[in-house]
């Protein structure tokens, strides 16, 4: 006889990890969107001077890192949410917003947590295709709202396809939207968008909808992934509330939280690393072009591929990203993240990415 689960468990999927954690400092690690650059020295000793009091739990209302928030975007410190990660924050969306009879709207593919939702809480999911750019189509997304829509997420720049949409096309997606419905703009990967301007232009939304929640994250502009640090800023102080409600306390480490408020005071580093990978990026795409492969317009830290057509699309996919693999060079396959024939790039250091395009020449 074997243990007897909850029904939600067969319905949720396996999330996608991926691999070669432990190949050594040899492999260009290029499958996680993570940042090439280490954190600046303050805020790593900022982490480690908290350390000799982990005896005692952190602190539970996370008043110093809210307080730095509201200082930097001008929002209230009891609308601004807190995570352990931004997937924190967002599966807790799921629980405190979505239930059997509800609906969830996203485009796909997308973040590969968003079909979670839909399958922890019993809601149907309604994924709406990209358009032909590998962008969200936001007419066809705002056509699948219903009186049984509970949330709809955009995910700005797009994961995987590394693409995003103007905040004009944002407005007028919102102007579609009811008011009761939950909008989470999934803003990762903010900071590396040209086309968004500033991290601060679509604050400016939050004013005119209560309704909005932007999803920022440290993991990647401020390169602190490993501490698991995320935050949302809320139009209404309600959703903080109630995905508050949902979690266990202490859901963020003391080191995590000093780290991040740490951070904050580092922007000059940030955005001189954001000017790095913009410009490493422009140099992978070109290399990627020159292999006669169609590349996403990317607004991210990383690049969205598309293999040459192939009889058999999957086979193909399968044997690139084991050779690549092979070669010292880890990417994520397209097919497990929604987009079979395809492939996500991390920008790395120069070394890194020039030994994937030389890698990715060799195979083709």
């Amino acid at each position: 006889m074997t243990i007897e689960f909850a029904e939600r468990i067969r319905r949720i999927p396996v999330y996608p990890v991926a691999a070669g954690y432990d190949l050594g400092a040899e492999v260009a690690m290029l499958a996680s969107n993570e940042s090439p650059f280490a954190p600046v020295p303050a805020v790593a000793e900022a982490a480690q001077r908290v350390l000799t009091g982990v005896n005692r739990y952190p602190d539970p209302s996370y008043a110093a890192l809210r307080r730095a928030l509201s200082d930097r975007y001008g929002i209230p410190a009891d609308r601004i949410a807190l995570g352990n990660g931004s997937c924190d924050i967002l599966l807790a969306a799921g629980e405190a917003l979505l239930e059997p009879g509800a609906e969830v709207v996203y485009a796909w593919p997308a973040f590969s947590v968003y079909p979670h939702l839909a399958a922890a809480s019993g809601a149907r999911a309604i994924e709406v295709p990209l358009d032909g750019e590998d962008r969200h189509d936001l007419d066809a997304m705002a056509a699948e709202i219903t009186v049984a829509t509970r949330l709809v997420l955009v995910c700005n720049p797009n994961n995987p396809t590394s693409t995003a949409l103007g905040l004009d096309e944002i407005e007028a997606f919102l102007e579609r939207v009811p008011r009761h419905v939950c909008v989470i703009l999934d803003e990762a990967y903010c900071e590396f968008a040209l086309v968004l301007g500033d991290p601060f232009a679509s604050v400016e939304l939050l004013r005119r909808w209560p309704n909005l929640v932007l999803l920022r994250t440290f993991s990647k502009v401020y390169g602190l992934a490993g501490l698991r640090v995320g935050y949302g800023l809320c139009g209404s102080g309600d959703f903080r509330t109630a995905v508050d409600q949902v979690r266990q306390p202490f859901y963020l480490g003391a080191a995590a939280q000093a780290a991040a408020v740490e951070a904050l005071a580092h922007q000059d580093a940030v955005e001189e690393r954001v000017a790095r990978t913009i410009a490493a990026r422009i140099e992978l795409e070109t290399g990627v072009r020159e292999l006669g492969l169609w590349t996403a317009e990317s607004e991210a830290n990383f690049i969205w591929l598309r293999l040459p057509d192939s009889d058999d699309a999957a086979e193909q996919e399968a044997r690139i990203v084991k050779g690549l693999a092979e070669r010292g060079v880890l990417v994520r396959a397209g097919a497990a993240l929604g987009g079979a024939g395809a492939m996500r790039v991390t920008v790395g250091t120069e070394a890194e990415n020039a030994k994937f395009v030389t890698a990715l020449g060799e195979l083709l």
